[in-house]
């Protein structure tokens, strides 16, 4: 392994899954302005669209999230097509 090249800063992060609310500790070099407490301890916080335990794949079930609207968009912009 190449010397010098792998940051040392790594510290436990808190991601959090928006779409469910779950939370889960892993170490990490990522930055972050914002902070939460967990488990009786603070940790930077880095908020996700999707993970682990709200994707398809790995849930093995299909759920909907729309967190940005894209689908009333799509069904508006496409209404007048309807018959």
């Amino acid at each position: 392994m190449k010397q010098g090249i792998h940051p040392e800063n790594y510290r436990l992060v808190a991601f959090k899954d928006m779409s469910n609310d779950e939370i889960f500790l892993t170490k990490s070099t990522v930055n972050t302005k914002e902070k939460i407490d967990y488990e009786g301890n603070e940790y930077p916080l880095v908020k996700l669209e999707i993970s682990r335990t709200s994707h398809p794949f790995y849930t093995g079930k299909t759920k909907l999230i729309d967190s940005a609207g894209r689908i009333d968009k799509f069904k508006n912009k496409y209404a007048k097509f309807k018959k």
